[in-house]
């Protein structure tokens, strides 16, 4: 049978949906297969094969070629496959063109399912394809959905994707609405036990900070300012160090940007979280001071071999130089690779003190 204006409306699918025309092709196909066999009785196995060239559509029933007595109407004996093709052997598939002449309206509707079922697939594949490709990256996603749990479901803009923004992901304090519009980083995306695929987004890892930076400084996007590393205590404190292999280039100066605007506007989307920029060192002792900013330090002792650092601040600097919570040494540890004891310099003193008598008494 032709039916050329299926053909074309397959060309304008393609065209809409940018869909692989072969898979379309292949999708109905099997639609008109099940259709037909549904609709007729036909207990064969049924193939349909297309031919875009010619506008045409074929139907074929087909047998397998036995040894003996056929068990089912899927079987062929050896002597009745060689009435028809005098070569036949066992194994052998044997088709017969069948007429789809008695295809309904049913039928047809039925066809159409399978038909839409498979590019909705299709569309669903081409789109988690797509999510792959952006791990790692920022993008624009509405609210849509906040479960009692604490859960977020969001919408990721130009897709038709849902993320999911765990309570872990999210910034402390943070209250999201729905209908808010924010920026999520994609951090995978996972398929479950049922083959529902799930976009997982976070707005509390490291990455976050990482690709706001990027976007906010040409010279990081452009690869002139280089990020060593980069640490995160999400709605309190993240601290990066940057570097360039340019020594006219101010790594930090080109963060910060004109009066702050650069580094201010990544705070600002951080809900005021706290942001040190500090320039790398490859010098342990000196990279250690820096990441302990913005407290001053006066003496670093280093065990390099077990990666551990004793840090002496002014005893009025010690509250700053760990931070809230701890959050200020801890980062600093994470992002110097060192485990750092920051101690005090009257204690440092006293115990200075204390060695010095037992020295003396001794002698």
């Amino acid at each position: 049978m032709k039916n050329r204006e299926l053909f074309l409306a397959l060309d304008q699918l393609e065209n809409e949906y940018k869909i692989d025309k072969q898979l379309l092709i292949a999708s109905l196909e099997a639609g008109l297969a099940s259709a037909f066999k549904k609709e007729s009785g036909e207990s064969r196995a049924v193939a349909v094969r297309m031919n875009p060239e010619t506008y045409t559509i074929e139907f074929f029933a087909y047998q397998t070629v036995v040894d003996g007595e056929p068990q089912d109407d899927n079987e062929l004996s050896l002597e009745e496959a060689r009435d028809i093709k005098p070569d036949a052997v066992v194994g052998e598939l044997i088709g017969e063109e069948v007429s789809p002449d008695d295809l309904s309206r049913i039928a047809a509707q039925t066809a159409k399912q399978v038909i839409t079922q498979r590019i909705n697939e299709a569309k669903r594949e081409q789109v988690m394809s797509e999510m792959n490709e952006k791990e790692g990256e920022l993008m624009q996603a509405v609210v849509r959905r906040v479960e009692p749990t604490g859960t977020v479901s969001v919408e990721i803009v130009g897709t038709q994707m849902e993320g999911i923004l765990t309570t872990g992901e999210q910034v402390r304090g943070e209250r999201l609405a729905v209908g808010d519009k924010i920026k999520v980083y994609i951090k995978k995306v996972r398929t479950d036990s049922k083959g529902t695929s799930r976009v997982m987004v976070s707005r509390a890892c490291a990455g976050f900070v990482r690709k706001l930076f990027e976007i906010e400084v040409p010279e990081i996007r452009s690869n002139l300012v280089k990020i060593k590393n980069i640490v995160r205590e999400a709605g309190l404190r993240t601290k990066l160090s940057v570097y360039s292999d340019d020594p006219n280039i101010d790594s930090i100066g080109s963060c910060i940007g004109p009066k702050g605007s650069r580094v201010n506007a990544i705070i600002n989307e951080l809900n005021g979280e706290k942001v040190d920029v500090i320039l790398y060192s490859s010098n342990p002792s000196e990279y250690i001071v820096r990441a302990l900013s913005p407290a001053k330090v006066l003496m670093v002792q280093l065990n390099e071999t077990d990666m551990q650092a004793k840090v002496v601040v002014p005893d009025d600097k010690l509250s700053l130089a760990i931070g809230k919570g701890g959050q200020n040494a801890k980062l600093a540890a994470k992002l110097t690779g060192y485990k750092i004891d920051v101690k005090p310099y009257s204690e440092v003193i006293a115990t200075l003190s204390e060695e010095d008598i037992e020295e003396e008494s001794e002698e």
